[in-house]
């Protein structure tokens, strides 16, 4: 447990309560988390342990919101494997990538590509909103597994935040689902890059463990109540908070990187 106040560790867990709603809903639950644990932990950690301890937390919630939708959603759960096992990989060798980075390179790249999934989902008000009726392509299930799997797998190890969302915009454009149905997919897939990252972080030691434990709890209750309110109001609801969520960050972060 690192040397922190009470006061910070309460912070943290209702922040990771926070997170796992968000994450279970329209994911990016660490685009908060993270930079609160970076805030939160003692000046001079290294990022690793941030992005290690994050994991560790991550993953719980993750998990219970992935069980609360694939009871309740049409998920194909046979597909959402397969690109999971591609996500594994891919967040295996990000992490590896991850574990000497600096703080100061996560801000602004999480900065730019959020403000890259606000501007398309805005210009897109009909995005995600139904499913397609349309047969999904052998070419299709490849990409998403290329690029939904590996490629944001690969940035979920390095640097993390944001994976549920631009797996739910990824899985929404290449298969034509709804944002439900790619919420709940995502959560499964996001199990699988979790998991990649975390053995990683731990085999490195850069992993909190009883902070991590005591976090999960609040993020695993967050994650299943959001599931449930995703799959209750439906794909508007989804929208409306992802745009939120971003643009609401970026405004956070940016405060951080150039005022605070």
């Amino acid at each position: 447990m690192p040397d922190i106040s009470l006061t910070i560790v309460v912070v943290l867990c209702l922040a990771s309560l926070a997170a796992g709603w968000i994450d279970a809903v329209v994911g990016g639950g660490g685009l908060l988390l993270l930079p609160a644990m970076l805030l939160g932990l003692p000046g001079g950690t290294p990022a690793a342990y941030a992005l290690g301890t994050n994991k560790a937390v991550a993953i719980v919630g993750t998990t219970g919101a992935a069980v609360t939708y694939a009871r309740k959603a049409p998920v194909d759960v046979r597909l959402a494997v397969r690109i999971g096992f591609a996500a594994l990989a891919g967040s295996t060798a990000g992490a590896f990538v991850a574990a000497g980075m600096s703080t100061d390179v996560l801000k602004p790249v999480v900065m730019v590509v959020l403000l890259g999934v606000g501007t398309f989902v805005m210009l897109r008000p009909a995005f995600g909103t139904a499913p397609s009726t349309e047969p999904v392509s052998a070419r299709r299930v490849l990409a998403a597994i290329g690029l939904a799997g590996l490629g944001i797998g690969f940035y979920d190890g390095l640097i993390g935040p944001g994976t549920g969302t631009f797996l739910v915009l990824a899985l929404t454009v290449l298969l034509h689902f709804d944002l439900v149905t790619a919420s709940a997919t995502a959560k499964i897939v996001n199990c699988c890059t979790n998991a990649g990252a975390l053995a990683t972080f731990a085999w490195k030691g850069t992993v909190y463990w009883q902070l991590a434990a005591l976090m999960a709890v609040f993020n695993l209750v967050g994650g299943m109540v959001g599931a449930h309110t995703a799959l209750k109001k439906g794909s508007g609801f989804v929208r409306v908070v992802l745009l939120t969520v971003v643009f609401a960050l970026v405004a956070n972060l940016a405060y951080q990187q150039w005022i605070a």
